[in-house]
């Protein structure tokens, strides 16, 4: 970055309002936003923190649509959750705002009708996909059907979730009305688009010329985008949750969501400052920043800056840090399928404990490819860096000043050479630090600090003040002194990543108002100066709260299995005759057993009205043998004897296999004689 500018002015993605968030939005894009909005503030620099939730769009109406509320019923019960949530995880917002306030309708308004008086738009009549029972037309996530590229029957209009190809409703194989189930028919309707051809050289002298210091995924995407050819895009939609169109004869249209939402931004700077909001927007020397998640890469560096070129009047961002996307456990975040680790969940089941989620989000943050989240992987890395590590470091220094000093910080000495390589040390990686935020390289940031704490456990290690101060107390309080100044250098270092625990160490040693420029600094503790008792930074995560978590994801897995379960197809057709020669007769257990060496087979005695009979069935998986003693089953009885681990069995037992994979043995519903036939 060659340019100096006097302010900056960040925003993070609008969460849609039909959901609460997870830890692949934090990961994506919101603890990133707050790190590098908190080391701005650190540095004494102006910042505006911008955040809100996007409350239009076709996912509302149909989640609304499903629990027979309004639309504005969903938004106002999430967007709540939702800022709840960012505050209580220290997610620092000048302002959170939404975008069904009176200002943002205003403001959406505004904007498109000055660029619809100015001739930008071009109206298109296209066949678009119409529910002939729901009299509507249906917009892309109103339609599911097949995908072209992969065969997912599930795929929705503008996307398969599957493969992650984009997609138009008119692409999908047999497509279905998410409204009535309905196939719908094609119909002509006439919307507003935005020629993004028309702004295609300039956008591309502005991301492949300009900003070549973009992430490579962010460029190469818009890169992919930009060699493919931009074409016009519509910026209406046919929908009756929405701004409404402000021109004339617009009758039952809507702003789309993706012009809608972005101009969220701005109308929410609006109603943080006030009429100060254009210096924000307009001045040249504000710089913006969006913090994105890599599938709202194309919107943010193209369409939302088409819009902005449109106009004419307002900043381009500067860059747009966007992370790839996060997994759990292996398998893909689904906010539809509920497999994900959802943050209010987390804050209510793990209270206190915010500072260990935004470490691991960050130390594992998908910056340049997706990445993965596993509860192992939370475990260890709390214990053996949280707590461990900086804990650990904390913990002593600050104990043995109590020990040995009464709580009062020690004068330094004379500084020998290993309390000199620590404030080298601690200076050279400020500045590795320095260089990493400002590059938005986050984790590599954390880690950095993190190496400031291991370098503090290092120095103690090799003084040994434990030792040192049964010979030389005046050696031994230069060596605490050094420690206790490393610790309030931590604390500046680690409030973008940790802010409660800085918060706690700054109080803990009774310090305040250290800013950036501090850091590095050993003379942040006056000599003499009283620290309070260590208090418990961080603690252990014990085993049960990583198999509690684990067992929650499994149930959800084995949830999701059951929902989307659909019976085998039928069988071919066979003749009555055919049927009428099983034999299918009602028997009594009277014993049950495993059979010796098989892990699958149990023996049956049956009571079959007549001789009794033995039968093996292969399903020692699904039931213990006493609990079967005594039921009536159904079974085939004119099988022929079969050897089974050199046993011979009779017949049959019937069961059913459920959705889940289980099996469920099939008998009579009442009191049926042995022997009984089936028919």
């Amino acid at each position: 970055m060659s340019k100096e500018f006097k302010r900056t002015l960040i925003t993070s993605a609008l969460p849609y309002a039909n959901g609460p968030v997870h830890i692949g939005h934090l990961a994506g894009v919101y603890v990133p936003a707050d790190i590098y909005a908190r080391y701005k503030r650190l540095k004494g620099e102006e910042v505006l923190f911008i955040g809100g939730s996007d409350e239009h769009g076709v996912p509302i109406t149909i989640k609304a649509k499903a629990e027979g509320v309004t639309p504005q019923d969903i938004v106002d019960r999430y967007h709540n959750i939702i800022k709840d949530s960012f505050k209580e995880l220290g997610i620092t917002f000048d302002v959170y705002g939404r975008t069904t306030s009176e200002t943002h309708r205003k403001t959406a308004s505004d904007f498109f009708r000055k660029l619809y008086d100015k001739g930008e738009f071009i109206e298109k009549t296209s066949q678009q996909l119409y529910d002939a029972e729901a009299n509507q037309f249906l917009a892309d996530r109103y339609v599911t059907g097949t995908c072209p590229h992969c065969g997912n029957e599930h795929a929705y209009g503008d996307q398969c979730e599957a493969c992650g190809t984009s997609l138009n409703a008119t692409d999908l194989i047999n497509p279905r009305s998410a409204i009535t189930g309905n196939t719908p028919v094609l119909k002509e309707t006439s919307h507003w688009y935005l020629p993004l051809d028309k702004w295609e050289p300039r956008l591309r002298q502005w991301i492949l010329e300009d900003h070549k210091e973009w992430r490579s995924n962010v460029y190469g995407q818009c890169k992919s985008w930009l060699d493919m050819g931009l074409q016009p895009r519509a910026v209406s939609r046919d929908l009756d949750w929405g701004i409404p169109v402000p021109v004339e004869g617009a009758e039952g249209k809507v702003l789309y969501v993706w012009f809608d939402a972005p101009i969220g931004y701005i109308s929410n700077t609006i109603d943080c400052v006030g009429d100060d909001w254009e210096k924000w927007w307009k001045d040249k020397d504000t710089r913006m920043i969006h913090f994105i998640g890599k599938d709202n890469i194309v919107f943010h560096c193209i369409v939302f800056p088409a819009m902005l070129m449109a106009d004419g009047s307002y900043n381009l961002p500067d860059n747009v840090p966007a992370n790839e996307f996060l997994n759990l456990e292996d398998n893909k975040i689904s906010t539809s399928r509920n497999y994900a680790v959802w943050l209010h969940e987390y804050l209510q089941e793990l209270p206190g404990r915010q500072d260990e989620l935004r470490y691991v989000l960050t130390a594992n943050a998908p910056e340049t490819k997706d990445n993965n989240f596993t509860w192992g992987d939370y475990q260890q890395r709390v214990n053996s860096e949280l707590v461990a590590i900086l804990g650990n470091f904390i913990n002593r220094a600050v104990v043995l000043t109590h020990k040995y000093f009464e709580g009062n910080v020690p004068a330094a000495g004379e500084l020998l050479d290993v309390d000199k390589e620590l404030i080298a040390e601690v200076e050279k990686l400020k500045n590795e630090m320095t260089e990493q935020l400002d590059a938005f390289r986050f984790r590599d940031a954390l880690r950095t600090a993190m190496d400031m704490a291991r370098a503090g456990n290092k120095y103690l290690q090799e003084t040994e003040p434990w030792k040192v101060s049964k010979t030389d107390m005046a050696r031994t309080a230069t060596i605490l002194n050094i420690a206790l100044q490393t610790c309030a250098n931590l604390a500046i270092a680690f409030e973008p990543f940790l802010p409660f625990m800085s918060e706690k160490l700054m109080k803990m040693l009774n310090v305040e108002n250290l800013t950036w420029d501090k850091l590095g600094s050993f003379t942040l503790l006056p000599a003499g100066s009283k620290i309070s008792e260590p208090v418990l930074l961080f603690e252990k995560v014990e085993d049960e709260v990583v198999v509690f978590q684990q067992e929650k994801l499994r149930k959800t897995v084995e949830q999701n299995k059951l929902a989307a379960w659909t019976p085998e197809p039928v069988k071919e057709n066979v003749e009555y005759d055919d049927f009428a020669k099983v034999d299918i007769r009602v028997g009594k257990v009277l014993e049950c057993s495993n059979v010796p060496k098989s892990k699958k087979l149990l023996e049956f005695k049956i009571d079959d009205g007549m001789e009794g009979r033995t039968i093996l069935s292969g399903i020692a998986a699904y039931y213990k043998p006493e609990d079967l003693v005594g039921k009536e089953v159904c079974f085939i009885a004119n099988f022929p004897p079969r050897k089974m681990m050199g046993r011979e069995s009779m017949g049959m037992i019937l069961s059913a296999v459920n959705a889940d994979g289980s099996l469920t043995v099939i008998g009579p519903q009442g009191e049926v004689k042995p022997g009984a036939t089936v028919g």
